[in-house]
């Protein structure tokens, strides 16, 4: 999930506006070569996906599909060794098992943006002391590459009261140094946000890098870079007594990387040009050195997994939709909603077809329910899912929310489109780390929210 919080600006970082392709058989017309394979598949999956829905096989497919798309073999799903190509073409290959249509010659989307990666080998090391990447420091998004050794200088956040303090402050040589900035004891409520924008900018204009203590590491990604070095450090690795720091980082920028969306359909039996739209991205945030990868798990494989176990609920004859419905996997949202965004100017088909799209993301726990942003927006239709949870007593509680730009349903009801984006509550606190793992996600409300989600659909066919 996209966060557009207030902590971008607070760090003053980013703030600037932002394989192959399998040839599918299942389009419209296409067949023959895969006729036995389709039958014994569906035959499989009706018993999976049938109208009376089995818990343990939807559990034990969303449980496969976690473990795949979060496992070192994609890298995180990002723009390093092509690990957002190699999770589209999964998802592909599981719309083509479900003989899902197309509406090209294949499931893709393709279109294209600029990215900063890290794909060398890294060290930091200060006074001596070698940081573990991921654990103890984080490269942010827009980071450029630096090496060598510099003095550390630390950022006293008195000089933010003090005028004086501050015209000093403005003449200091930061030239050949890293400047270290703890932000714990200043006052970003009242006043200090604004000093210390203009802080950074001097700072930055100056220095060979600038370093934040943070109590969490958040990684992210950024379509420019800058300069300098730019990084988080996290507060248990820091004294608060550092001399120098020595790193050997290396980006580099990809000015215009192609990257897709993965689209597939069920067609409606009785209004096939009038369509559902299921969605969820695929990407993560990829590889940041040699070493670390963030898994996604919650963020959002476990969307995935919803996503696929819709497209093959649907795809089964019994379960056959009256409205069409779409599956669409977006790629970079991570990067700020370009794949929707994308689709939203591309589409294909009208998006005055689309009767209501629900986007997945964070699907990987709900003890403490779900939350339905847009569901202050469309008030007819959270009152509906309300009611069918309250009935079938599926999840603990459904808030509402109001709108938020912060997941792929945003350029959709931005364009006169009824959409939701659901979330799931409670359990883990894994977010944009690496500590976002399948081993730790516990899946404990999936089938609970399958079936409200599934319920919700028949609704809005009618």
């Amino acid at each position: 999930m996209l966060s557009f919080s207030s902590k971008i600006i607070i760090q003053l970082i980013d703030t600037k506006p932002i394989r192959d392709r399998m040839n599918s058989p299942f389009q419209r017309g296409a067949g023959g070569i895969n006729t036995v394979f389709i039958l014994f598949f569906n035959f499989v999956f009706s018993s999976l996906f049938s109208q009376e829905i089995n818990k343990t096989a939807i559990y034990k497919y969303a449980r496969s599909v976690v473990d795949t798309m979060s496992s070192e073999n994609m890298h995180g799903r990002g723009y390093v060794n092509e690990g957002d190509k190699i999770a589209a073409g999964y998802i592909s290959n599981e719309f083509k098992k479900f003989g899902l249509r197309s509406f090209t010659d294949n499931y893709y989307q393709n279109f294209s943006f600029p990215i900063n990666t890290f794909p060398s080998a890294m060290s930091v090391e200060i006074d001596s002391k070698k940081l573990i990447a991921g654990k103890d420091y984080i490269l942010k998004g827009s980071s450029g590459g630096l090496s060598g050794t510099f003095e550390i200088i630390h950022f006293n956040s008195n000089i933010l009261k003090s005028k004086k303090l501050l015209r000093r402050f403005y003449k200091t040589n930061f030239s050949d140094k890293v400047v270290l900035i703890d932000k714990s004891n200043l006052d970003l409520k009242n006043g200090d946000v604004g000093n210390l924008m203009d802080v950074f900018g001097a700072i930055s204009a100056k220095a060979k890098g600038v370093v934040f203590v943070e109590d969490k590491l958040t990684a992210e990604f950024s379509t420019y870079q800058v300069s300098y070095l730019l990084m988080e450090i996290l507060r248990s690795s820091f004294s608060g007594n550092e001399k120098s720091i020595s790193v050997n980082i290396q980006n580099k920028f990809i000015p215009d990387h192609e990257s897709q969306n993965i689209i597939g359909y069920v067609e409606g039996s009785v209004y096939p040009d009038s369509f559902i739209v299921f969605s969820a991205h695929y990407d993560h945030l990829g590889q940041m050195g040699k070493d670390i990868y963030f898994p996604g798990a919650n963020d959002n494989a476990s969307g995935c997994a919803m996503l696929l176990n819709l497209a093959g609920y649907y795809s089964i004859p019994a379960n056959k939709p009256k409205c069409s419905i779409a599956f669409i996997a977006f790629g970079a949202e991570e990067v700020g909603l370009l794949g929707s965004k994308y689709y939203t100017e591309h589409p294909l088909f009208p998006l005055k077809n689309i009767k209501f799209l629900l986007n997945m993301d964070i699907m990987g726990t709900g003890e403490e329910g779900i939350t339905v942003v847009n569901g202050s927006v469309f008030k007819k239709e959270f009152n509906d899912l309300a009611k069918i949870n309250s009935e079938n007593k599926y999840l603990k509680d459904i808030k509402v929310r109001g709108k938020a730009a912060i997941s792929d349903h945003y350029f959709f009801s931005e364009n006169g489109v009824k959409a939701f984006f659901i979330y799931t509550m409670g359990g883990i606190k894994a977010y944009h780390d690496i500590y976002d793992k399948a081993e730790t996600l516990p899946l404990n409300e999936f089938e609970d929210l399958f079936k409200l989600i599934t319920k919700f659909g028949d609704g809005l066919q009618n």
